[in-house]
Protein backbone atom coordinates (compact mmCIF):
# COMPACT_ATOMS: atom_id res chain seq x y z
CA UNK A 1 0.00 0.00 0.00
CA UNK A 2 1.57 3.37 -1.13
CA UNK A 3 1.18 6.00 1.22
CA UNK A 4 1.11 9.72 0.59
CA UNK A 5 4.25 11.56 2.73
CA UNK A 6 2.38 14.80 2.26
CA UNK A 7 -1.04 13.68 4.14
CA UNK A 8 -1.43 14.80 7.60
CA UNK A 9 -3.12 11.65 8.69
CA UNK A 10 -2.30 7.78 8.68
CA UNK A 11 -5.39 7.12 5.94
CA UNK A 12 -8.14 8.31 4.49
CA UNK A 13 -10.21 7.85 7.85
CA UNK A 14 -7.48 9.33 9.87
CA UNK A 15 -7.97 12.66 8.05
CA UNK A 16 -11.60 12.39 8.27
CA UNK A 17 -11.69 12.06 12.17
CA UNK A 18 -8.82 15.10 12.33
CA UNK A 19 -10.67 17.79 9.79
CA UNK A 20 -14.18 16.81 12.07
CA UNK A 21 -12.39 17.27 15.75
CA UNK A 22 -11.12 20.32 14.47
CA UNK A 23 -14.10 22.17 13.35
CA UNK A 24 -15.77 20.90 16.54
CA UNK A 25 -12.81 23.01 18.14
CA UNK A 26 -13.21 26.02 15.59
CA UNK A 27 -16.89 25.78 16.27
CA UNK A 28 -16.71 26.11 19.90
CA UNK A 29 -14.03 28.78 19.64
CA UNK A 30 -16.13 30.70 17.41
CA UNK A 31 -19.66 30.23 19.51
CA UNK A 32 -17.86 31.69 22.81
CA UNK A 33 -16.22 34.31 21.19
CA UNK A 34 -20.05 35.34 19.24
CA UNK A 35 -21.22 34.81 22.88
CA UNK A 36 -18.66 37.06 25.00
CA UNK A 37 -19.74 39.91 21.92
CA UNK A 38 -23.38 39.76 22.32
CA UNK A 39 -23.03 39.69 26.21
CA UNK A 40 -21.19 42.58 26.47
CA UNK A 41 -22.85 46.13 26.04
CA UNK A 42 -20.01 47.65 24.95
CA UNK A 43 -16.11 45.86 24.04
CA UNK A 44 -13.43 48.29 24.78
CA UNK A 45 -10.01 47.19 24.08
CA UNK A 46 -9.10 46.58 28.14
CA UNK A 47 -12.34 44.18 28.04
CA UNK A 48 -10.04 42.23 25.05
CA UNK A 49 -6.77 42.14 26.69
CA UNK A 50 -8.25 41.27 29.91
CA UNK A 51 -9.97 38.09 28.50
CA UNK A 52 -7.40 36.92 26.29
CA UNK A 53 -4.84 37.67 29.09
CA UNK A 54 -6.54 34.86 31.08
CA UNK A 55 -4.49 31.49 30.57
CA UNK A 56 -7.63 29.30 29.77
CA UNK A 57 -8.38 31.79 26.93
CA UNK A 58 -4.72 31.95 25.55
CA UNK A 59 -4.62 27.74 25.90
CA UNK A 60 -7.90 27.80 23.77
CA UNK A 61 -7.12 30.64 21.09
CA UNK A 62 -3.60 28.11 20.93
CA UNK A 63 -5.95 24.58 20.26
CA UNK A 64 -8.37 26.73 17.85
CA UNK A 65 -4.93 27.69 15.94
CA UNK A 66 -3.59 24.00 15.32
CA UNK A 67 -7.15 23.24 15.20
CA UNK A 68 -7.09 25.68 12.00
CA UNK A 69 -3.34 24.18 10.79
CA UNK A 70 -5.19 20.60 11.04
CA UNK A 71 -8.01 22.09 9.13
CA UNK A 72 -6.51 23.77 6.40
CA UNK A 73 -3.51 21.82 5.74
CA UNK A 74 -6.11 18.45 4.82
CA UNK A 75 -8.16 20.39 2.88
CA UNK A 76 -5.77 22.18 1.02
CA UNK A 77 -3.67 18.86 0.65
CA UNK A 78 -7.34 16.69 -0.88
CA UNK A 79 -7.72 20.06 -3.21
CA UNK A 80 -4.13 20.14 -4.40
CA UNK A 81 -4.29 15.87 -4.63
CA UNK A 82 -7.72 16.27 -6.74
CA UNK A 83 -6.50 19.23 -9.04
CA UNK A 84 -3.12 19.66 -9.55
CA UNK A 85 -1.88 16.64 -12.32
CA UNK A 86 1.71 17.84 -12.19
CA UNK A 87 3.67 16.43 -9.22
CA UNK A 88 6.36 19.12 -9.37
CA UNK A 89 3.67 21.65 -9.42
CA UNK A 90 1.69 20.16 -6.77
CA UNK A 91 4.71 19.74 -4.53
CA UNK A 92 5.44 23.51 -4.89
CA UNK A 93 2.32 24.73 -4.22
CA UNK A 94 2.03 22.01 -1.12
CA UNK A 95 5.49 23.55 0.05
CA UNK A 96 4.07 27.23 -0.28
CA UNK A 97 0.91 26.23 1.83
CA UNK A 98 2.75 24.78 4.91
CA UNK A 99 5.14 27.80 4.76
CA UNK A 100 2.06 29.83 4.95
CA UNK A 101 0.91 27.48 7.64
CA UNK A 102 3.59 27.22 9.76
CA UNK A 103 4.29 31.43 9.89
CA UNK A 104 0.57 32.19 10.55
CA UNK A 105 0.93 29.69 13.78
CA UNK A 106 4.27 31.13 14.64
CA UNK A 107 3.03 34.52 14.37
CA UNK A 108 0.26 33.60 16.30
CA UNK A 109 1.72 31.82 19.04
CA UNK A 110 3.85 34.85 20.15
CA UNK A 111 0.80 36.97 19.77
CA UNK A 112 -0.86 35.04 22.04
CA UNK A 113 1.35 34.51 24.55
CA UNK A 114 2.89 38.33 24.48
CA UNK A 115 -0.81 39.72 25.80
Amino acid sequence: MAMSVSSLGRNGVHDYILVRASALVLAAYGIFLLAYIFSMQQIAYQDWIGLFKHPLMKIGTLLALLSLLVHAWIGTWQVLTDYVKSPRLRSLLQFVCILILFVYVALGNMIIWSV
